[in-house]
């Protein structure tokens, strides 16, 4: 018995249309539970919401799925999709509840636009099979390129802060104060490292201490050159070691490991460019040697 494409297309559709149908349920039976928005992850939420028009189009709808899936993840999943947002930046101001609920919007979407596409294109269900799973894996996507960018702008602007801090503790300020001063004289309050540093005023300000402050710092940006920055701190906080002499030497050695990582990356330059070279070698060949090799292949066939 032979099972016609037809035949296989109903019967994806049906069970697509009955998974659909099953998350719907279970996301409309699930207990409710309120996540909580304050903080810094509600300032980034407002901040978004200013900038972004978008996101400000599909927020309300987003709150109110991640209202409806929070009582379907666990304790576990909710640390570890928190972590990922904290990685990121608080991205968008989400909670790990609404991070689940834009992937089911994105993924509601791919579902969309896999049968237009599909529709359009005459590739039907395979469009939809390809499409549907993109659009719901687009917010991880996203949030980990965020939280890749930003590492890469802590790990960029880490030494030059040091530096800032070095000169105002050499010139009387206490630590806070010259965190402060870093902050106050940046050009870009969106920056990543400025955004930690406003987040560890914050933290100090509320009655934390510097060392737990400086440990969340830490955990959210788990580096190398920020774990070598807080050891060094909280090392001479510990030991009564003077912090502007501590800092100064942080920032030479963060200075000397930012030219060898550069003379690493030039000298992995070359050896990149051989492949590309080696391809556009070849193509130059064979635009020299194509035409000849055509002219004795015709000049063959006449004789």
């Amino acid at each position: 018995m032979r099972i016609s494409y037809l035949e296989i297309r109903y019967l994806v559709i049906l069970l697509l249309s009955a998974a659909a149908a099953i998350a719907v349920y279970a996301v409309a039976s699930a207990p409710s539970r309120v996540a909580s928005r304050l903080g810094m992850r509600g300032l980034k939420r407002q901040r978004a919401l200013e900038k972004n028009e978008q996101w400000r189009q599909i927020e309300p709808l987003v709150r109110w799925l991640g209202v409806r899936v929070s009582g379907l993840l666990t304790d576990d999943q909710r640390k570890a999709l928190d972590k990922q947002l904290s990685l990121a930046g608080d991205y968008l101001g989400i909670t790990a509840e609404e991070y689940v609920g834009l992937s089911i919007l994105s993924f509601i979407g791919g579902v969309f636009f896999g049968l237009v596409a599909g529709w359009l294109t005459g590739m039907g269900v395979v469009m939809l099979i390809i499409v549907a799973p993109l659009g719901g894996a687009l917010p991880y996507l996203q949030v980990s390129s965020a939280a890749t960018l930003r590492m890469k702008q802590v790990n960029r602007n880490l030494p030059y802060a040091v530096d800032l801090l070095a000169l105002a503790m050499s010139a009387g300020k206490d630590f806070p104060g010259a965190v402060r001063q870093v902050v106050e004289k940046s050009s870009d309050p969106d920056d990543a490292l400025i955004e930690e540093f406003s987040r560890m005023l914050q933290e100090l300000g509320i009655g934390r201490t510097r060392k737990q402050a400086l440990l969340g710092f830490a955990e959210r940006a788990p580096i190398e050159t920020v774990q070598e920055f807080v050891n060094s701190v909280v090392q001479a906080e510990e030991k009564g070691n003077p912090l502007a002499d501590v800092l100064q030497i942080q920032a030479g050695m963060s200075r000397m490991r930012r030219s060898v990582r550069a003379e690493q990356a030039a000298a992995k330059a070359g050896v990149q460019m051989i492949g590309p070279l080696a391809l556009l070698l070849l193509c130059i060949i064979a635009l020299i040697l194509g035409p000849m090799f055509l002219k004795l292949a015709a000049s063959g066939g006449e004789t």
